[in-house]
């Protein structure tokens, strides 16, 4: 069976007249955890909205493969139908629309078929008890009054329970505490239990790193990938700072 799961080929990627990706090449495999780190400004999280396929960003050249189908045109809502899953920065508030009815929702679109509802609250429930939420915020608006460790939560707890087959967590460690960071990454290894599941962790950071195993690590400077390696990479990063990588 073929492995390969993503696989971004010769992609440039610009808002208007303002190129932001340039000729980036990248495959990720099933079972694999990738690593994209860089300074600020380098274009990480575009290439993860790129990926998810926001309208903001336009494709200028190049392909992005999955599953080995071409979706470089395709929505937003196709792609996590397919099973893309893209964790944010700054999750949304949304009042008015409760915790529990947005997962129930979201994991019916995803498995394209009835869900029961005491099933998928018993997975609601375990899901909670790993990244320790109280119960209480399945009826709580979606993120309203949350902090901003509660949202990152709630990002896991939705990639747990719609168990995307690609994974990408944007600066999911960013603003949290030592403890959420250990809650956060016991989703993510929950997650990972199922080995054929892909994970693309876009970070500046490497807190989270410390809890997983990173098959890949990719430096992205100015919109280009300018080096890949393995776990060890990250070490480097931590010592040397990316000072050999900028012009």
């Amino acid at each position: 069976m073929d492995r390969s799961m993503l696989k971004i080929k010769d992609l440039t990627v610009g808002v208007e007249d303002k190129e932001l990706l340039h000729h980036v090449n990248l495959e990720i495999k099933r079972g694999e955890t990738h690593v994209l780190m860089g300074p600020n400004g380098a274009g990480k999280s575009t290439l993860g909205y790129v990926l998810m396929g926001n309208p903001k960003y336009q494709v200028k050249g190049g392909i992005i493969e999955f599953l080995e189908k071409d979706i470089t045109e395709e929505p937003a809502d196709k792609r996590a139908q397919d099973g893309i899953f893209l964790s944010f920065q700054e999750p949304l508030e949304v009042p008015g629309l409760a915790l529990d009815s947005f997962l129930n929702n979201a994991v019916r679109k995803r498995r394209g078929d009835k869900v029961r509802i005491w099933t998928f609250m018993k997975e609601v429930d375990a899901a909670m008890k790993i990244l320790q939420m109280d119960e209480s915020y399945k009826s709580r608006a979606l993120n309203v009054g949350f902090s901003g460790g509660e949202k990152k939560k709630t990002e896991i707890l939705q990639m747990m329970l719609l168990k995307p087959e690609l994974a990408i967590l944007d600066e999911t460690d960013s603003g949290l505490d030592v403890d959420a960071v250990r809650l956060v990454s016991a989703g993510i290894e929950e997650y990972r239990k199922n080995k054929d599941k892909g994970l693309l962790i876009i970070t500046h950071s490497t807190r989270i790193l410390e809890h997983l195993h990173v098959d890949y690590t990719h430096i992205m400077v100015d919109g280009q990938i300018v080096a890949t390696g393995d776990g060890s990479l990250v070490d480097k990063i931590n010592r040397e700072g990316y000072k050999d990588y900028l012009a």
